[in-house]
Order: structure tokens, then sequence, then C-alpha cells
């Protein structure tokens, strides 16, 4: 059995890939086919992920290391652009990942007039698994753990990490961090499989506001080389951001409900019209043509939409069929 803390990477050719890396890919690639499934799920083609992942997670990449760079101080010490681009050399922050990918997204959606909430309800609550696999790399890096346990009594996995280089214990944040983020993405995830009612959105500011509360959580409980604060050390990036998700996610769950209740009479679905948020097909090209099979929550909530389709494969196959046998 490889033990992924005394090999920090693979070797490929003579250039070496380290487990953090492959656990941040691994978390993107589940973040992106989940929320294609999601897509699947609530009546949009899927086409529109591989363009937000095309450009979208390169953002998020760009966002996160600048972030890291700007409140770590680089910009103080002048700090040489070389030494901004080292990715290798650590430094990333999933806050500035998050406003890189969903600041250019917001571009793509308004450039393409799709609907923002519709396509962020589909992503964002696979975040935090992603979030949770990526804290598995912090964890091989042996990095952004708590503070010192010196209670004996307490110095035990999960509820502790044993820091080789230090020789001590501190509180294992990287695992109390994931175990939270699964929860969230269980319930979120749960929900947008399940709900399909107006408004869109709420899942988008639940995660948001979920991500705050996680964050304003754990920061007290870093270890204070670990916490972003500039060259100064005075500023407590992190939870000041962690603090502003909070109000910001909240905020975006008023103001769609509010919206709702003003354009549809209520706060959950509509009381003069279409209750469902599913049952527009958003298309990515124009030849995208929506499927309703029992994968699509439209079928469920729409019946009368997958009896047609049903009827126009069947006839499609038949059609088919004829055209073999005259060939034969």
């Amino acid at each position: 059995m490889i033990n992924l803390l005394d090999n920090p990477g693979i070797d490929i050719f003579g250039f070496r890939i380290y487990w953090y890396a492959i656990f941040m890919v691994l978390a993107i690639l589940t973040a992106a086919v989940l929320s294609g499934v999601l897509m699947r799920r609530r009546n949009i083609s899927t086409e529109n992920l591989m363009l937000l992942f095309i450009i979208c997670v390169p953002t998020a990449i760009v966002g996160a290391r600048v972030f890291y760079c700007i409140t770590d101080g680089y910009l103080q010490r002048g700090a040489s652009f070389m030494e901004w681009i080292n990715t290798r050399d650590g430094g990333m922050s999933i806050i500035g990942a998050l406003i890189g990918g969903i600041g250019m997204g917001l571009i793509v959606c308004l450039v393409k007039k799709v609907n923002f909430f519709r396509m962020a309800d589909c992503i964002l609550p696979t975040i935090p698994l992603a979030q949770a696999i990526g804290r598995w790399g912090n964890f091989v890096n042996q990095e952004v753990y708590g503070r010192l346990v010196t209670n004996e009594a307490l110095q035990f996995f999960p509820f502790a990490v044993y820091i080789d280089k230090l020789g001590e214990w501190h509180y294992a944040l990287f695992f109390y961090e994931g175990l939270i983020n699964l929860c969230i993405f269980a319930v979120l995830f749960t929900l947008a499989w399940r709900n399909g009612k107006k408004p869109d959105g709420i899942l988008t500011g639940a995660m948001i506001m979920g991500y705050g509360i996680v964050r304003s959580i754990m920061e007290p409980l870093r270890d204070p080389k670990f916490i972003l604060s500039g060259a100064s050390g005075d500023n407590a990036y992190s939870q000041l951001f962690a603090i502003g998700g909070i109000l910001l996610g909240a905020g975006i769950i008023i103001a769609v409900l509010a919206y709702n209740k003003y354009k549809n009479g209520k706060l959950i679905g509509s009381a003069t019209g279409d209750p469902y948020t599913v049952g527009e097909f958003v298309k990515c090209y124009k030849e995208d043509k929506p499927i309703y099979d029992k994968w699509n929550l439209a079928s469920e909530l729409y019946p009368e939409r997958k009896i047609e389709y049903e009827k126009q494969k069947a006839e499609q196959r038949a059609a088919k069929e004829e055209e073999n046998r005259k060939k034969e």
C-alpha cells in the first residue's frame, strides 16, 4: 500500500505530479460530472457544462492563486512574477476560486442570455463535495491544520492529526471541514434532484451561505500560520470573506424569494401559473433537444411531455426499422 505522506507524488517521465494536485483534479472532475448530472436532471443541455468547464475552471484557478497571493502579502513584499505563478510551491484559496469561477460563469450566462441562477443551482451544490475531496490534498501536504492539541487524551485521528515535521498533534481541520461539507453537499444535491419549484437561486444562496458559515467556524481553529492575514498579520481575510459569504448567501435567498413573491404571488412556486422552474429546456446550441426520460425531472412534473417524447422515439425506431427492411 502506498503511504501518501511518505510519497509526495508520482513521477511520470521524470516529472513529479504531487498528490495535492491529483486530489485537486479529482475534486474538479467529480464536481463537473455531478454538475452534468444535475443539468441533465433539471432539463438543461449538458453541452452548457462543457462550455462553462472550459471557460470557468481556468479563471477559478487563476482566482485561487491571485487571491492567495494578495492576501498573503505578495504585493507588500514585492514578490516576482515567477513567485506569483509558482503554484507548485503551494498557495491556493477556495475563496478566490469561487470568485473567479462564479464571476466568469455570470459573464458567460449574460452573454448567452441564460438564467445564471438556473445554471448555478446545478453547479454550486457540487462545490462542497469538491472541497471535501480537496482537503485530503491538504492532509497529504500536512498543511492547513488547526491549533496545537496538548491533551494526550485527544491526540488521536480524526480529532487531531500528527504533523511529522513538527512532531506535534494539531486539530484535524481538514477532516472537520470535509465532513461538514459532505453533509452540505448531500442536502443541496438532494434538494436539486427532487425539487423543481420556482424560484431559481435558492440553492446558490444556500451554498454560499453554508460555505461562509463553515469557514467562519473553522478559521479561528486554524494554526495562525495558515490564516491569510497579509504581510502585517493584522487582517483575517478569510474570516472577513466568510462572514461576507454568509451575508451574500442570505441576501440572495431573500432577494429571489421576494422577487418570486412579487412576480408569481408566492415565495415558493406560483399562485398564477406554472409553479416549476424546469419547464423550459435550456439549450447551448440551436440543435440541442430535450430528452424526456426518467432522468429528466420535467418528465415527472410534465408527464405529457414524456408520453409525447416516447411516442416520437417509437415512431423514429419504426421508421428506421422500415428503412432497414427496404434495404434488405
